[in-house]
């Protein structure tokens, strides 16, 4: 029996002259997700995207795994390939969903009829499949309001094709439909959810973290690069920039004010993450923020970080809390990996009492005593690029 993977288109269904941009997209990130477990054919119809196996290793449970974490699908499902003809789709049926069928009490069937030359129509395939396997199943009784199983049939160009439920896509819009970001990255739970939510959006990411050695140690770094390959299960490759960040943070200690300490050292992350976002041909950049949480994410000490740059400031968090962040880091698997209980650059240092709601006029008085030219140059041509895919 052959086995395929449908994917359902999700908002790019919804797109007019352009809709076959989006859908270029798609099959491409479909087929570099699943080139390394053997052989598959990846074509389109009908807002369907198919995932045929063709060589004999071709790992289908693999791929569905993968495919599952693809931006721009709405839902997700195995079927059965059978030719257009009726007693073959019951007997498939039967045989395909076996095992479900003999572990339920409740199910109904649903037909999609694409193919209107198929001599049956959608409420005759229900019905006469429905009677046909509760001969098969005689334990089994229809529920048409809350089954335990919907058996679907979609009758479309190629075949038809038999499943049973379809299991929720990714969602968003394709990787790479709304431009590049640049993601600051830190080793805390926030900022891998905030990557996460505007890859959703159809970013493709490239990610800078800033290491401040011998402060923070080579686990600490480690753990960062592994929370970026767990984004990548959804994202795809992400090129990681590494920052060498300990000499500007000595220089901020030593020549500014404690309490304004926070805020400067989050303004030259982003002026240097712009400079990388425009070598790397990104447009905005992202950050994990989200209003109140700590003393550098107040409103003043937000719009203090945001004129350090010219580019826009992306913050996928600002209105959630903590438990909403956390419920999202889980579904990805980023979580345990962000509590891991290794120090990053952004709690060296940390002020005793940080000034909640600094005046952009004090913090550009406090950064006079720094030389920020030298300081910046010296911390870009120290930056490591590191890919990383899954």
């Amino acid at each position: 029996m052959n086995e395929i993977i449908l994917l359902k288109y999700g908002e790019i269904a919804l797109k007019g002259l352009n809709k076959s941009v989006f859908e270029s997209m798609l099959m491409k990130t479909c087929r570099r997700r699943v080139r390394d477990l053997g052989e598959f054919k990846i074509y389109k119809s009908q807002s369907t995207m198919y995932c045929e196996p063709v060589s004999p290793d071709a790992d289908i449970d693999g791929a569905f795994d993968r495919l599952s974490k693809v931006f721009g699908f709405a839902g997700i499902a195995r079927a059965a390939v059978v030719e257009k003809d009726f007693s073959k789709i019951q007997e498939t049926a039967a045989e395909y969903l076996a095992d479900q069928l003999e572990e339920i009490e409740t199910f109904k069937v649903e037909a999609k009829r694409s193919d209107k030359s198929f001599p049956m129509k959608s409420p005759e395939i229900c019905a006469e499949l429905g009677g046909y396997l509760l001969e098969k199943f005689p334990h089994l009784r229809v529920d048409v309001h809350h089954p335990d199983l919907t058996v679907t049939v979609e009758v479309r160009d190629y075949a038809a094709y038999v499943r049973g439920e379809q299991l929720p896509g990714a969602g968003g819009m394709p990787i790479g439909s709304a431009g590049k970001g640049m993601l600051l990255i830190s080793g805390g739970i926030d900022s891998p959810v905030a990557g996460y939510m505007m890859a959703r959006r159809g970013l493709e990411l490239t990610a800078i973290h800033f290491v401040s050695p011998p402060y923070t140690s080579d686990m600490a770094r480690h753990k960062v690069l592994d929370l970026v390959k767990k984004m990548c299960a959804y994202s795809g490759r992400i090129t990681t920039l590494v920052v060498p960040f300990t000499h500007i943070q000595e220089e901020i200690r030593d020549k500014c004010a404690e309490e304004y300490f926070t805020v400067i050292m989050r303004r030259y992350m982003m002026k240097i993450a712009q400079i990388a976002a425009e070598r790397y041909g990104c447009e905005a950049l992202i950050t994990g923020e989200s209003v109140g949480q700590v003393a550098s994410q107040t409103i003043p000490a937000i719009a203090c970080t945001d004129v350090a740059t010219q580019l826009p400031v992306l913050r996928p968090l600002i209105g959630m809390d903590k438990d909403e962040i956390v419920t999202i880091a889980r579904k990805i698997d980023t979580f345990e990996t962000s509590i891991l209980p290794y120090e990053d650059c952004c709690t060296v240092f940390t002020p005793k009492h940080p000034r909640t709601r600094p005046k952009l006029a004090s913090i550009l008085h406090e950064e006079e005593a720094l030389e920020e030219q030298a300081l910046i140059d010296e911390a870009v041509a120290g930056m490591e690029q590191i890919t990383i895919s899954i």
